[in-house]
């Protein structure tokens, strides 16, 4: 294993140093496409960009320089997700977990993180968030090459979602690899205490490629605002677009990308490695709730930058997204609680945490395109329904989910996908739809209808996908190096057997 792992840094430390040359020899050459995501088709903000390359590869045309408050903000927001995944996801799982795998589940977040940040930069980045074909991009910013230009020394701009607004295009490389950790870092606590952590890594790495890339390039890729000006350059662009963005599937902050995905692809785990020793005879309770407590609150306080920082500017659809983050986060730890009592006959700090966590995936592909009053009817249903999803539906499937992964962010997940199709509707106070070739609000009227069929699409779409990978990739990683670690250290617990140390000493 020593051996495998030092011929994989290797590997990527030729693979640097190639990327290193790369940009140099490929500066004066025409970019194929530009560098661009987005979250829907027509609406006015998302967490998406564009570099400033027109379609064709032409040379760059002139744009403003970069809002220094705007670029401020994503550098913040930016830093909010990090501190999301390290500490507050590490956190927040390592206070559910038993004491003796604590270290071993925070090892795998930060190792996690670590290691798809590498890879975004290297690859994931531009088949992501470049024109390819609508599953895929391709490879002109593999490497990181292109955004700086040492010829005319200048670094590339990325536009928002308002026409001729900049941001740096290193800054949204930043951003959107925070986004793609993250998510991989929640795949995790379905199967926590069990696995082997070599098998986690490469699974990680096999699912990010084949699964979270093609996802976010479907959902979130199109040729930006400043391509449109008239109908037949928004067909240009739509062509080029990711496959559901084509469809005009509504995902603002990760609903689908990033909950349904990975909630997807954890569910999927826990039914392939199998329960825990002693699932359903022995105890099997979180060793401190209090530690659970400051990862979800570092979580709630990060999410802001995950949801409002998607606006990509710090204007009016940043605070839409901002207070309905706040409020529907509240709502659901209401209603998670309230229901709880109900139904258990006592309120638990896990079942607030729990709840909090519910509202902000439920919030999440909804923030930026609904009124205050439709964020809260989401969180009091998140609150609910996915206190159903970790009780009664778990029970249904029968699976051990260590961590409750798919019943809060896959059932939230996809709660929210569906209702951000009837709360975007301006009759209802949501954004509606955004013409780009009037550079207006669309006047055209609002089909909820229409608009469920194609979330519905969306969320189907993700779920095939994500299980099919997931479903490949386990039994690769079990054909290579085994999933499960055995009997023995499960029970002695991985912090001692894996890593040769433990969280707390007597």
């Amino acid at each position: 294993m020593n051996r495998m792992m030092a011929r994989i840094l290797a590997a990527l430390a030729f693979a640097a140093a190639l990327g290193s040359a790369l940009p140099v020899m490929a500066q004066n050459a025409p970019q194929s496409a530009p560098v661009v995501s987005a979250q829907e088709p027509a609406a006015a903000q998302g967490a998406a960009a564009a570099s400033t390359l027109p379609p064709g590869g032409t040379a760059p045309v002139a744009a403003p320089a970069p809002n220094k408050a705007d670029t401020g903000w994503m550098m913040v927001a930016t830093l909010l997700v990090i501190m999301m995944s390290i500490p507050g996801l590490a956190l927040f799982y390592g206070g559910l977990v038993r004491a003796k795998n604590m270290l071993s589940i925070q090892l795998q977040v930060f190792m996690i993180f670590s290691t798809i940040i590498v890879l975004w930069c290297l690859y994931g980045y531009s088949i992501a968030f470049t024109v390819g074909n609508p599953f895929f991009g391709g490879f002109d910013r593999a490497f990181l090459r292109g955004i700086w230009d040492p010829v005319k020394g200048v670094f590339s701009a990325a536009p928002t979602f308002s026409k001729g607004v900049m941001i740096p295009e290193f800054v949204y490389v930043a951003f959107q690899g925070t986004f793609a950790a993250i998510t991989c870092g929640l795949i995790i606590g379905a199967f926590a205490e069990r696995v082997r952590f070599p098998a986690v890594m490469l699974f990680i790495v096999l699912w990010f490629t084949f699964g979270y890339l093609p996802v976010a390039h479907m959902v979130w890729f199109w040729p930006g605002p400043d391509t449109i000006t008239n109908t037949a350059t928004l067909e240009a662009a739509t062509v080029k677009a990711g496959w559901l963005w084509q469809k005009g599937a509504l995902d603002f902050a990760g609903g689908t990308v990033v909950h349904i995905n990975a909630a997807v692809a954890g569910l999927v785990g826990a039914i392939m490695i199998g329960k825990r020793i002693g699932y359903g005879r022995e105890s099997m309770a979180p060793h401190s709730l209090a530690l659970n407590m400051v990862g979800a609150s570092l979580l709630w306080v990060g999410w802001f930058g995950f949801n409002a920082g998607s606006a990509l500017e710090a204007g009016d659809v940043a605070a839409l997204a901002f207070v309905n983050t706040l409020l529907a986060t509240s709502a659901a730890t209401v209603s998670w609680v309230i229901g709880e009592w109900t139904f258990k006959g006592k309120p638990s700090m896990l079942g607030g945490t729990s709840g909090a966590v519910a509202g902000l995936v439920a919030i999440t592909p909804a923030c930026g395109f609904v009124a205050p009053m439709g964020a809260l009817v989401i969180g009091l249903l998140a609150g609910v329904v996915c206190l159903w999803g970790v009780n009664g539906l778990k029970r249904m499937i029968g699976a051990d989910d260590s961590l409750d992964v798919f019943g809060v962010h896959g059932v939230g997940g996809i709660l929210g996908a569906l209702l951000t199709g009837v709360f975007a509707a301006p009759q209802l106070g949501g954004q509606g739809i955004f013409d780009y070739v009037a550079n207006k609000m669309s006047t055209e009227p609002y089909s909820i209808g229409h608009q469920l069929q194609v979330q519905g699409a969306a969320v189907l779409t993700t779920i095939v996908w994500s299980a099919v990978v997931s479903v490949i990739a386990y039994k690769v990683v079990d054909l290579v190096l085994g999933l499960r670690v055995p009997e023995e250290q499960e029970r002695e617990g991985l912090d001692i057997t894996s890593h040769g140390e433990s969280a707390y000493h007597a």
